[in-house]
């Protein structure tokens, strides 16, 4: 069977597999303490949006089953940090040596683990708290870093114009926006007409049709001398020494302009995903009171901004160079969390999502950026120092804004997103010592690889 190398169809069906899922976890948990804490059944109705009676004894309960759902995502995140972090650094620094499949097969068994799980506790009603454990074994296998870490470093492989790369990267960001918008939605009606157990076993379905193209279709992106095999001490510590290159070797500058953009990367993504952590607990709350339909919407609403986020990065790399790309997509995070903070009503929870139209543009930029000031052969290392940052970043935010969320829900819902808001200005400040220290065009990018003898040419051969 001949094989491809077209990634793009497994980052669609992870997206939609797992934004089947997604979307269904805080409110299955959701479900789950309401009736633990209440002792009554979740009110589900056919309105779109519906709050009960506003009593004190109700909104007193709200609070409390609030709290403890967030408190429960906190340690979900918790539970998943170490072992995600090691296995996404390993993994894919190792794909420098084995291939880049590696770094896709195994996340997708783990997502399978975790979706099956998910299914047995739901089917059986079994304790919550196994969804926990449930975690701690699917990030034994990596998590969603890992897989885009290995995605990108397959780009990355494929890629040979600077431009090209940024493009082909935002395509695959586009990607899962778009596949993940169209599960959103489709999982408010499915869960609304048929309860949870369905989703949860069509998203496995998914995940093994994904597993089987991996395996036998996708074809590696490097070439790989099968007779230099190397024993596991020897492996790891080209590992080690592969990733401890990436920082030492080099000009300064080169040192310093990676270190600012992975720092930068680093912090967005912190208040990014601490805020969008926190938005389906928002919208089940009062006064907006959300029901799953429209928790679907709004879900498919937030993944859109992948889709508008391409076509900005598409046409604004056309004038504007990186960095202003970034500090746009920058601007666009603040005030998207700004608004969100004083949205009350189901229209302006709707409309605050037009300035996150641009949210997701700084993501394919810097990593493309990372991509031009390291050679090929350190592409892995690179992206699996990216990996284990964002995954760092995505898990501390998670269990962080959950927290704080759970300290302040009863007084101010909205004080989450304000927080973020003022954050924003961490990677902004960044960006501009960034911009000082370097202009980063393909020109200038070239002089540092040629500084520091590490041109693409002199990198292993790759298919």
């Amino acid at each position: 069977m001949k094989r491809l190398y077209f990634i793009e169809p497994i980052v669609a069906i992870y997206a939609f597999a797992s934004f089947m899922v997604y979307p269904l976890v805080q409110q299955y948990v959701y479900r789950r303490l309401w009736l633990e804490i209440t002792n009554s059944s979740y009110p589900v109705s056919d309105n779109t949006s519906q709050c009960a009676a506003n009593s004190t004894s109700h909104s007193r309960q709200q609070d409390e089953v609030q709290k403890a759902a967030s408190l429960f995502s906190m340690y979900s995140d918790l539970s998943s940090m170490i072992p995600s972090l090691i296995v996404t650094l390993l993994l894919v620094a190792y794909s420098d040596q084995r291939g880049r499949k590696i770094t896709i097969i195994m996340p997708l068994i783990g997502s399978l683990i975790y979706t099956l799980s998910f299914l047995a506790v739901s089917f059986f009603e079994l304790n919550l708290y196994l969804l926990i454990a449930a975690n701690f074994v699917s990030a034994l296998f990596g998590g969603i870093g890992t897989m885009l870490g290995g995605c990108f470093s397959y780009v990355a492989d494929l890629c040979e114009d600077s431009k090209q790369k940024t493009l082909r990267m935002a395509v695959v960001d586009m990607m899962i926006g778009l596949l993940a918008g169209v599960a959103s939605i489709s999982t408010g009606y499915f869960l609304h007409a048929v309860g949870f157990n369905w989703p949860f076993f069509t998203s496995a379905i998914f995940l093994v049709v994904n597993l089987l193209y991996a395996i036998f279709i996708l074809e590696e992106s490097r070439v790989i001398d099968r007779a230099e095999t190397v024993d596991c001490c020897r492996a790891m510590k080209k590992l080690v020494c592969g990733i401890y290159n990436l920082f030492a070797v080099g000009s300064s500058q080169r040192k310093w302009i990676l270190v600012l953009l992975i720092v930068t990367f680093s912090s967005l993504s912190f208040v990014n995903t601490g805020g969008l952590s926190m938005i389906t607990l928002y919208e089940l709350n009062e006064p907006l009171c959300w029901s799953e339909i429209l928790v679907g919407y709004g879900a498919a609403a937030s993944t859109s901004i992948f889709i508008t986020s391409f076509v900005g990065v598409y046409l604004f790399s056309l004038c504007l160079p990186n960095p202003a790309i970034t500090f746009i997509g920058m601007l666009s995070v603040a005030i998207n969390m700004f608004m969100t903070a004083f949205a009350k009503t189901t229209l302006i929870m709707f409309l605050v999502r037009i300035p996150a139209m641009f949210a997701i543009m700084p993501f394919p930029v810097l990593r493309s950026m990372m991509s031009k000031v390291v050679s090929k052969s350190e592409q892995g290392a690179l992206f699996a120092c990216v990996a284990f940052m964002e995954n760092l970043s995505t898990n501390l935010s998670s269990a962080v804004f959950s927290r704080i969320y759970a300290a302040t829900v009863a007084w101010c819902p909205g004080f989450i997103f304000l927080l973020g808001a003022g954050l924003c200005i961490i990677p902004i400040s960044l960006l501009g010592i960034l911009r000082c220290f370097h202009s980063l065009d393909s020109n200038d990018t070239q002089a540092l690889l040629s500084e520091d003898g590490t041109e693409a040419s002199r990198d292993p051969p790759v298919a």
